[in-house]
């Protein structure tokens, strides 16, 4: 079957390492299920996995993409939760959590296997393609937003990094839960996007916000850290998912988070319950994960170059026809 995998590991120039050509289709297995793919979409952790971050080079050949949507072997049309041997379905119970393509081979392909479990019907009202956003960039920003960061409608909210898919769904998810959201770009045309989706206002990293905020959605890391405590009121709180610009501050602003009591969290994904919950939410309420470009499998570099490159404004999506 055509699929696009890592080779190679090239932990400073990823892309060497990326190639598209014929693998192996998955082989039935107790416990799993073969999924053709009609959509999946593309995340940072496809960029760190050909860095060699959670893939080692034994590991390899292996096909990269977490997210998907498509057609079971029933014809049901399921969506994929991301997170492998959570609850040890279909891996058996002392096999550590993985995100899938860290240990098994990934949705950037004609087929796919998962363990049943992970296996969710895909509701109606969402396409492949939108259905395929979900489970990695939103989900992580669903379980940011109301499991980690705790709040409530009339809260307020800064996130960091508009254009991202974490930074993007937590605007959109956050302003249909009414919350106040303000977000963060280096970009203009990513700035004016996030005002078009709900943020009440947008600035430059570092700017100072009209007001401290209840919870941070950080994902950017160190270039933003510093921002992202001092916008935060008394007992406000970090959410943290991921370190794009790097995980070590110049500065860790210890002694404004322990003198306004401040909690820094971490977060990493979503469970299966809260992707249904998302689902619900996004069946139910119309909201739509933003999409960047839709492209066929075989242009998947492109989709990789954009996503690298940090052009991009919300998902890139690859499609099997």
């Amino acid at each position: 079957m055509f699929a696009v995998y890592a080779a190679r590991i090239d932990r400073d120039q990823p892309l060497t390492g990326l190639e598209l050509g014929e693998r192996p289709a998955p082989e039935a297995r107790p416990g799993w299920s073969t999924i053709t793919v009609r959509a999946a979409s593309l995340n940072h952790h496809d960029l760190w996995s050909l860095r060699g971050v959670g893939l080692p080079e034994d590991r390899l050949p292996m096909i990269l993409g977490c997210d998907a949507a498509g057609v079971d072997e029933d014809g049901n049309e399921v969506v994929l939760h991301s997170v492998i041997g959570q609850t040890g379905h279909g891996v058996g119970p002392d096999e550590p959590r993985s995100i899938l393509t860290e240990r098994y081979q990934g949705t950037f392909a004609e087929q796919v296997a998962v363990p049943t479990w992970n296996v969710l019907p895909k509701p109606k009202e969402l396409s492949f393609a939108e259905a395929a956003c979900l489970p990695t960039a939103w989900l992580t920003a669903y379980r940011m937003l109301f499991t980690n960061a705790g709040v409530r409608p009339g809260d307020s909210v800064l996130v960091q990094g508009a254009g991202g898919g974490v930074a993007t769904a937590a605007i959109v998810l956050g302003k249909a839960a009414g919350l106040r959201v303000f977000a963060t770009s280096r970009d203009e045309a990513k700035r004016k996007r996030a005002l078009e989706l709900g943020a009440v206002e947008a600035v430059e990293p570092g700017a100072r916000l009209p007001q401290r905020v209840d919870a941070v959605i950080e994902t950017v890391g160190a270039a933003t850290w510093s921002h992202s405590v001092k916008s935060l009121r008394p007992g406000g709180t970090i959410v943290i998912s991921g370190a794009t610009s790097g995980d070590r501050p110049s500065h860790a602003e210890l002694t404004r988070i322990f003198f306004l009591e401040l909690k820094v969290v971490g977060s990493t994904m979503g469970t299966k319950e809260e992707l249904e919950d998302l689902l619900s939410f996004c069946a139910a309420t119309g909201v739509r994960p933003v999409i960047d470009e839709e492209l066929p499998l075989d242009r998947a570099r492109e989709g990789f170059e954009r996503l690298a490159s940090g052009e991009q404004f919300g998902k890139i999506v690859l499609t099997n026809s």
